[in-house]
């Protein structure tokens, strides 16, 4: 499998601590990037400016689950137990 278009959880869900585009000091756990775009998708995909963490990231049923609500849930509870940010 690969991503759910439209999903965007791996956008919203983590922390990233690495400076994005509109964000330089990173996002918040639960907060929308910036370069999300209204239908869930990644302005910068293919971008040299997309941060290294977020080109990383790849589909994993462990993490994304069957559904963009359960890879929310998912992300958030590791972000939650972990307390480690990207």
């Amino acid at each position: 499998m690969s991503c759910r278009v439209g999903c965007g959880a791996c956008c919203i869900a983590p922390t990233i601590s690495s400076p994005i585009p509109g964000m330089p000091d990173g996002k918040p756990a639960g907060v929308r990037c910036a370069q999300l775009d209204e239908d869930n998708r990644c302005r910068l995909f293919g971008d040299s400016r997309r941060p290294a963490v977020c080109h990383a990231f790849d589909y994993d049923r462990a993490v994304c689950g069957n559904s963009r609500e359960e890879a929310l849930t998912i992300l958030a509870d590791l972000e939650r137990h972990t307390g480690t940010s990207c």
